[in-house]
């Protein structure tokens, strides 16, 4: 697994930060930046503002905000996951913006579950069913904000599609990536046979049960292979990593990458 993981980033992140929309500011943003994101995937986080730009967003990056809790939370660790949800829904009270953006589905998930997390909490409910209301994965703002009629272009290369199973089982997200996806011209898009399956990250399962892990990532390259695809997309880290590391086993990293939706769309922009 370590051949397929990215350099952590080692430089600080800087106090909250605010990036102004190319032209006219369709909407205010604060972002989610997670803790893989922040660091292994910091220029994954950079693309996504830049693309969040492009479509007319101001971007706000609370510098207060903290990790979601999603691994504590299942890994039973309930009292620090909600003592992070009642960190964040207050650094995000703190800015006046029309959405929360991410791009981990798994970190969205847990975002999108901290009011069933605080139902029971009189001071906190309602708080957090407004922090809810707010959660959206950025691929559905870029559709919403018509980022498809910007020219978007590609080499030549068939890619397909990995569905992160905490973005479409949980946030509902599935035919946003993909109409971003058709959008790109160079991009012939190849459906992958069960793309909604899990590819075995699933949080860190592909950790602490690592033989049937890899054997459920094994299954999942099957189907990427059919697909003669050269680029893989997803839209979470621990997919990302998990199938880096199955075209690692394969001996076909000369040939096929993967990628993060935010990166693939900012490659064709």
């Amino acid at each position: 697994m370590e051949r397929a993981l990215p350099k952590v980033s080692q430089s600080k992140q800087p106090e909250e930060a605010i990036f102004k929309a190319e032209g006219e500011t369709k909407a205010t943003v604060a972002m989610f930046r997670g803790c893989l994101m922040d660091t292994m995937f910091r220029e994954t986080n950079q693309s996504t503002i830049k693309l969040l730009n492009k479509a007319g967003c101001d971007v706000v990056v609370p510098d207060t905000q903290n990790c979601c809790g999603a691994l504590h939370g299942h890994s039973g660790e309930k009292q620090g996951a909600l003592e992070l949800a009642k960190q964040n829904i207050e650094a995000f009270e703190q800015v006046d913006c029309d959405y929360i953006i991410t791009n981990a589905g798994g970190c969205g998930a847990f975002l999108h579950d901290y009011d069933y997390l605080l139902k029971n909490d009189a001071k906190w409910s309602e708080r957090a069913e407004s922090f809810v209301s707010k959660i959206i994965d950025f691929s559905s703002i870029l559709v919403e904000l018509g980022f498809m009629d910007h020219h978007l272009d590609v080499p030549s290369q068939v890619v397909t599609y990995q569905d992160s199973c905490h973005l479409r089982n949980v946030l509902g997200v599935s035919e946003e990536p993909r109409r971003l996806i058709q959008a790109i011209n160079g991009a012939d898009y190849v459906e992958m046979e069960k793309a909604d399956s899990c590819c075995g990250s699933a949080g860190i399962y592909n950790i602490t049960q690592p033989e049937m892990s890899m054997q459920i990532l094994d299954h999942k390259m099957e189907h990427a292979r059919a697909t003669q695809a050269r680029t893989i997309i997803t839209s979470n880290p621990g997919c990302l990593i998990q199938m880096k590391l199955g075209i690692e086993r394969e001996g076909q990293s000369d040939v096929i990458r993967a990628i993060h939706l935010a990166d693939f769309l900012l490659e064709a922009l």
